[in-house]
């Protein structure tokens, strides 16, 4: 199955001059929603992770299907403000600006095989956070995945960590 037909473009959002790939389309076809979960199964499995952990918000739909369809647990890294009890926050920089990022103290334990996981890579930005992120709270991050990969971007060089994506756009 070419996961690629599943994916919608929409040109001019967020703003004018950006092609969104929205997986809105795929996560409603059933079959290749499934093939989705199957094939990042299979791409992650061989590093034996013990918790998944996904980035707010559409890193919260890939990664707990697949925490499920493992056996595994799932851990939210979510924005500022969003996590109730001791949290722990980590700040980085953005093209204009910066945000902050946050994951419960107790979510991971130290030295627990994490993969960490989100729709799409662009610039890697928040996937290196959220690595940064888990490495302050002593996780080993075995490698990142995204069901959608901006290649042109280079984004996977600013990730210390292996990288899998099952679809990839080179322009």
């Amino acid at each position: 199955m070419d996961l690629k037909n599943h994916i919608r473009g929409i040109p001019d959002f967020p703003k004018p001059g950006i092609l969104f790939y929205d997986i809105s389309t795929l996560l409603a076809h059933a079959a290749a929603w499934k093939e989705t979960v199957n094939r990042l199964a299979e791409e992650i499995a061989p590093y034996e992770p013990e918790v998944l952990v996904g980035i707010e918000s559409r890193g919260f739909l890939v990664a707990a299907p697949l925490a499920l369809e493992l056996g595994l647990g799932f851990v939210m890294i979510r924005k500022r403000g969003k996590l109730p009890g001791d949290i722990i926050a980590h700040t980085y920089d953005l093209e204009y600006g910066s945000d902050t990022i946050e994951i419960q103290a107790d979510a991971v334990k130290p030295g627990q095989k994490a993969i960490v996981l989100d729709d799409l890579l662009a610039t890697g930005g928040t996937m290196a956070a959220a690595i940064g992120l888990l490495g302050r709270v002593g996780a080993d991050v075995k490698a990142a995945a995204f069901i959608i990969e901006l290649s042109f971007l280079d984004g996977r060089s600013r990730l210390g960590v292996p990288a899998h994506s099952l679809i990839r756009y080179d322009e």
